[in-house]
């Protein structure tokens, strides 16, 4: 199934563009193979059209850690000269026009990751907009089966850094999570006795999957999923770098026993979709405040789904982008599981509002229009590093 087509209740026009830059510590720092985060960055986009109806959404920011304030600024400059005085027939209109308009501009920058995150965040904030005006909660606008309740969408506890991990896996394990994600390339000593850790407090049933960040070359990938072989993992994510070829992701699938996911630092259709399409990867993780938002990720979930892979959305940021992920997933259906970063983050917490309540390893979503999620700006004003004129 495709997102719905251009109608009169997908048409709009944005009368108005607010961008907020926000940062909270990070306490305890979030520790990945390639840098550690200090603080927890949140650039937040409003879209309003003329009628006052608006929408929220939200473009990844967390590295270079000094990036937010400049991808902000960045759509604050770029973004009105674009959308506004004009009608659009759909929020896919706008994400393929804004993609094809910004293309040079981004070869010429040098920077089209930052170009391709602030459409995505766009069209997360139109979406969240059309579907607050049409009066439905945004995941039943984008196509799922409308439901008797309200869809439960699996999670996991994600970025579980590798200094006494067991103790936030417990935490966490009390507070309903019943599947978990460990840092790993640290180092195969403490990658080892960490994984021992985390098993022996989450038991030997629930499921447990490792993400190394890039962190290796095909061979220390091999050799690594061959010593974790023991413990019952899910999936092995990006042991390699994420440019790396399709061929060598096949290669270190045949020759270890860890089932492959990645996706996240991937961007566009095709690539997506070639990477789905390789050999031993099993889960496709596109970020949607990275690249897509709703109009390039929901296609390419259910062209994943189709391909017999599991589809389950990353995201390791703020509250808009989690509760959008979560539509994300309740659009595209199947099995597979949301993302939710272990490491505390008021701008999670305040975002995404008090619908989000884990209950045995899930989430309920609600069926008000749109997104749902109010961002709670009063609250977290000294916090705002940057907001547009």
């Amino acid at each position: 199934m495709n997102l719905p087509n251009a109608t009169a209740h997908l048409s709009f026009l944005i009368e108005r563009i607010d961008v907020f830059v926000l940062r909270v510590p990070a306490d305890p720092p979030v520790q990945t193979s390639f840098g550690i985060m200090k603080d927890r960055p949140a650039v937040l986009l409003r879209v309003v059209d003329p009628d006052g109806t608006y929408g929220w959404g939200e473009i990844w920011s967390n590295f270079p850690v000094v990036g937010a304030e400049h991808r902000g600024r960045m759509a604050a400059t770029y973004l009105p000269q674009l959308v506004y005085g004009r009608r659009w027939d759909s929020p896919q209109a706008c994400f393929a026009a804004l993609t094809d308009k910004l293309a040079v501009l981004a070869i010429q920058a040098g920077e089209p990751g930052p170009i391709q995150q602030m459409i995505a965040g766009l069209d997360v904030a139109i979406w969240d907009m059309v579907a607050r005006r049409a009066g439905l909660p945004l995941w039943q606008l984008l196509g799922a089966p409308p439901a008797a309740a309200s869809p439960v969408i699996a999670l996991y506890a994600s970025g579980i850094n590798p200094t006494e991990p067991e103790k936030l896996a417990a935490q966490k394990l009390t507070e309903g999570y019943r599947a978990f994600k460990l840092k790993v390339g640290f180092g195969a000593e403490r990658d080892l006795r960490n994984l021992a850790a985390v098993r022996e407090v989450i038991g030997p049933d629930l499921p447990l999957m490792v993400d190394a960040n890039q962190a290796w070359s095909v061979q220390e990938a091999i050799a690594a999923g061959r010593r974790m072989a023991n413990f019952d993992l899910g999936w092995l994510e990006e042991p390699v770098r994420a440019d790396t070829s399709n061929a060598d992701w096949a290669q270190v699938a045949r020759e270890q026993p860890l089932a492959l996911a990645g996706g996240e630092n991937l961007a566009g259709t095709a690539d997506l979709l070639a990477f789905a399409e390789t050999e031993g990867v099993a889960v496709v993780q596109p970020d949607i405040g990275k690249w897509g938002g709703f109009s390039g990720c929901v296609p390419v979930g259910r062209a994943v789904q189709s391909l017999g892979k599991r589809f389950c959305p990353h995201w390791l940021g703020a509250g808009i982008g989690l509760t959008a992920s979560l539509h994300l997933k309740a659009a595209v259906g199947g099995p597979g599981y949301v993302e939710v970063d272990a490491n505390p983050n008021l701008l999670r917490d305040l975002f995404a509002g008090d619908a989000f309540r884990v209950v045995d390893g899930s989430v309920s979503l609600h069926t008000a229009p749109g997104l749902g999620a109010e961002p709670d700006l009063a609250a977290c004003r000294e916090h705002v590093t940057y907001q547009s004129p």
